[in-house]
């Protein structure tokens, strides 16, 4: 048995589906979740999920609005390069990743904002509707938080 791991799976019908998981591998099609204060699993299918967020607190922070965009941040860290996701909802992502590539269903990336409740992202790439790398990942947030301000 692996250790408990705290995630929120957003899936693309638009529920959330907050738990504990021990056994999220990429490869595979699906994990078991045990939600907050149950001792009964649930199976998630990733082919239906938008992304499977590893939290720090299942509650999160309410309060807080997370930073968005690249807050000036280099075009490569130790997380990797400069990585920003358009979902089909709008929502937009940015971070960096050293795992992505084009050919995958999928790919880890560690939010830009250091201060958010996420620790790392598992994006279904199949199930984005952009995804950009280094200089067009700057240019696709600008044009997106751009667009939100007008």
């Amino acid at each position: 048995m692996g250790e408990l791991t705290l995630v929120a799976a957003h899936m693309l019908d638009g529920t959330v589906l907050k738990g504990k998981t021990q056994d999220f591998v990429p490869q595979s099609p699906c994990f078991y979740l045990f939600p907050e204060n149950s001792a009964t699993s649930i199976k998630v299918d990733l082919r239906k999920a938008k992304a499977v967020f590893f939290v720090r607190d299942l509650a999160g922070d309410p309060m807080r609005a997370d930073l968005k965009g690249f807050i000036a941040g280099p075009k490569q860290n130790a997380h990797g390069r400069k990585i920003a996701v358009r979902f089909t909802d709008t929502e937009l992502l940015c971070g960096y990743s050293l795992a992505y590539s084009p050919a995958r269903e999928g790919f880890f990336m560690c939010p830009a904002d250091p201060d958010t409740n996420n620790v790392r992202v598992y994006v279904m790439a199949s199930n984005a509707a952009e995804v950009r790398e280094g200089a067009e990942a700057e240019a696709l947030a600008r044009r997106l938080l751009n667009s939100e301000a007008a």
